[in-house]
């Protein structure tokens, strides 16, 4: 009985950690995307793709430190540095919204 709740969770985590490589590459992948925008309505579209996929990050971070908790220190240094390119982002989304509104 141990054994088969030990194998679900290293499957479970193994499905975590394919999502997580999945969703943290988009970031990079939106982010040239949004680097090459045709408009600033455009460049914020696809920053507001790059915040969504961030948060997805960060959320599969939190489910990879919840099933392997031996391994919080080192998930804890990327989701901090997920965290503060977020705070990154939503401050680059705010500007880009100010300067379109005046």
């Amino acid at each position: 009985m141990v054994w088969q709740n030990c194998q679900k969770i290293d499957n479970e985590f193994y499905d975590y950690k394919r999502q997580l490589i999945r969703c943290s590459s988009s970031v990079g992948a939106n982010y040239r995307a949004a680097c090459r925008a045709k408009s600033s309505r455009d460049f914020l579209n696809k920053l507001k793709i790059v915040e969504e996929e961030l948060d997805e990050t960060m959320f599969f971070i939190e489910l990879i430190i919840e099933i392997k908790l031996e391994l919080k220190s080192l998930w804890d240094k990327v989701y901090n540095e997920s965290e503060e390119l977020l705070k990154i982002i939503v401050k680059s989304i705010g500007t880009v919204r100010a300067k379109l509104n005046k």
